[in-house]
């Protein structure tokens, strides 16, 4: 058994401290071996410089004052961090900024390498596959809030209970147990703690409105390509959710391409596929205001689009992928049998969402009786999800209807069962 794990997420000032960008928030969530949430810490971090995209962090300049610098806290960080595996959402990312806070102090970190920590955007091609890669597409495949977003804490609890599901889909892969004994062996820099404490953001102001743009990008979809794709297609979502799109910027993103070992033609490639997929999520209601075309605009410079794509891809635009892949109850039950009846066989996944009138367990043994397998998430796998309502709104909901998947009330499949009863 080992000491559990550590969950963190920073908020910084930009994309990449080698251009001056610094640390300005960080959330920890301590889990137990099992999953189990044990303990959260959070504090901002005076950068001694301006603070980024305030729109989309909403820490201000008021936030810093009396708040430690990051060499004030870097003792008490290491202490939180020390013996367990440290994990993060994109850990590259976190794994930069946190290599380059303690380099600058002089400090040699075990953060060199992005591999010192586990990341759940790279486990979900594991544990979800055909998954999105930002937090909240792979939060929703589990019904798991991800309440105010760009808040370190709130990132680093939702990625906790992610990690969570991860363990509980597959509590005796050996592999928990490998990465908590590396982690026992990590060299950490002695660095001296002070009676500096940390502080929280302040709270109870207008929460931040996201641009159309930005929520798109929690639901993107893979894009083809090898790791190093999937971490520069991650370094894309944080400039665009960010609006971080000005021509520095895009200095930044070509440099993330080089160190991630993409040419000119893949980045190319992958540049084409991401504004589609981009152009396509905004596009899902079918509808495109002004901000979102002058955003777009800003996106299609930053990749390198041309003004004949980026016009072709705006204008008279009907929804495509997401918009068009929606299904509800109503459409199966008029496709023929008016009992909706399921054709399901040991070949089916089935998810289940909701509050049921039974448990899901007793469910989910019925299903297992009759050979069909259940799973606690959705994925391009599922064959149907089953809901307390057809119109539900969780996150689960969302992805089946992103995905195509049918979403089936639980007296559908009530029936069903009762005729599997019956024969």
């Amino acid at each position: 058994m080992h000491n559990g794990y550590a969950v963190i997420d920073l908020e910084t000032t930009g994309l990449a401290p080698s251009y001056g960008h610094r640390v300005i928030e960080i959330g920890i969530v301590h889990v137990a071996p099992d999953g189990a949430i044990e303990r959260t810490f959070e504090t901002v971090v005076n950068p001694g410089r301006d603070l980024g995209p305030v729109h989309i962090h909403q820490i201000r300049g008021a936030d810093m004052v009396g708040a430690p610098a990051f060499a004030d806290i870097a003792g008490d960080l290491v202490d939180r961090l020390r013996g367990r595996v440290v994990v993060a959402h994109n850990a590259a990312f976190e794994a930069r900024f946190l290599h380059a806070e303690f380099e600058r102090l002089g400090h040699r970190s075990p953060f060199k390498q992005a591999s010192t920590a586990l990341c759940t955007m790279r486990l979900a091609q594991e544990f979800l596959p055909g998954s999105g890669r930002k937090l909240a597409d792979c939060c929703s495949a589990y019904d798991i809030d991800l309440v105010d977003a760009h808040e370190a804490l709130a990132d680093a609890r939702a990625t906790a209970q992610l990690l969570g599901a991860y363990i509980g889909s597959a509590p005796h892969d050996p592999r928990w147990g490998t990465w908590g004994e590396a982690a026992v062996g990590l060299q950490w820099p002695g660095v001296r703690g002070t009676d500096q404490p940390w502080t929280a953001r302040r709270r109870g102001g207008a929460t931040a409105e996201r641009s159309r743009v930005d929520r798109a990008t929690d639901f993107l979809p893979a894009l083809e390509g090898n790791t190093g794709a999937l971490l520069y297609a991650a370094v894309l979502d944080r400039a665009v959710s960010g609006d971080m799109l000005a021509a520095t910027d895009a200095e930044q993103v070509n440099e993330f391409a080089a160190e991630f070992g993409l040419g000119a033609p893949m980045r190319a490639a992958l540049h084409q596929q991401y504004f589609g997929d981009l152009v396509d999520a905004v596009w899902a209601d079918g509808v495109l205001s002004i901000q979102d075309h002058l955003q777009l605009e800003r996106v299609a410079r930053l990749l390198g689009v041309s003004n004949d794509q980026l016009e072709r891809a705006v204008h008279g635009r009907q929804p495509a992928r997401m918009g068009a892949n929606s299904f509800s109850a109503a459409h199966i039950a008029d496709s023929g049998d008016a009992t909706g009846a399921i054709d399901l066989d040991e070949n089916s996944i089935v998810t289940l969402t909701g509050d049921m009138r039974r448990g899901r367990n007793e469910i989910e043994a019925d299903l297992a009786r009759l050979g069909i397998r259940t799973a606690p998430n959705v994925t391009k796998k599922t064959t149907v999800l089953i809901a307390a309502d057809a119109d539900s709104l969780s996150g689960k909901a969302r992805k089946a209807r992103q995905y195509g998947i049918p979403i089936i009330e639980e007296d559908v499949l009530e029936g069903a069962l009762a005729a599997a009863a019956r024969a």
